[in-house]
């Protein structure tokens, strides 16, 4: 009986001794596992955001209005251009339309485009060099698709690390030949248009 009593005083000995050992094992463990998810969350927090381009006067995804189609007063829309790489040289307007029947319509091609810029108001077209559109124009010409179906217009923005030594009117698959290799970022909106 005496041994009995004896085996379990030492069990619970090394009970009392090895519980706040294992305690703080656990901790530890669940600490080191949260971390690398805490550091994760944290950077990407951190992460700076990329270049982006935005209207006043219409939401991405939203009906572009009357007044800069060709049924109205064939303007370019207000812009604006946020979060532009540090070693941008230049910035590249391109407009165009994937829905059109005979394929992807350039509607306005604008390069050269001072990198510091952060609107571009209502009309714009002195800021850079104009490349011909689709109409073989060089010009902006908004959205003017056919009787039917709904279009998307893409305005896309692309920060370039160098200026671009193509001539006015180039066309547009002169205008990315050009581009190509020197894109630091790029964004885009679309508007829909129909009638």
């Amino acid at each position: 009986m005496k041994e009995k009593n004896i085996i379990i005083i030492i069990i619970i000995f090394l009970l009392v001794i090895a519980t706040p050992f294992i305690f703080n094992k656990t901790i530890m463990k669940n600490e080191t596992t949260s971390s690398p998810n805490k550091a994760t969350t944290e950077t990407q927090v951190n992460l700076p955001m990329g270049i982006s381009i935005s209207s006043s006067a219409f939401s991405n995804g939203e009906k572009i209005p009357f007044k800069y189609s060709c049924d109205g007063a064939n303007t370019p829309p207000p812009l604006s251009i946020k979060n532009v790489p540090s070693k941008t040289k230049s910035l590249t307007i391109i407009v165009e339309d994937p829905d059109a029947p005979s394929g992807t319509w350039s509607h306005f091609l604008i390069w050269n485009i001072a990198p510091n810029t952060t609107e571009l108001n209502e009309g714009f077209g002195k800021e850079g060099t104009m490349g011909v559109n689709s109409s073989g124009k060089i010009a902006y010409l908004g959205p003017c698709p056919p009787k039917g179906p709904t279009h998307r217009y893409f305005f896309k923005v692309y920060a370039l690390d160098s200026r671009l030594e193509i001539e006015k009117g180039s066309t547009k698959n002169i205008l990315l030949e050009a581009m190509r290799g020197h894109i630091l970022d790029q964004s885009e909106i679309f508007g829909t248009y129909s009638r």
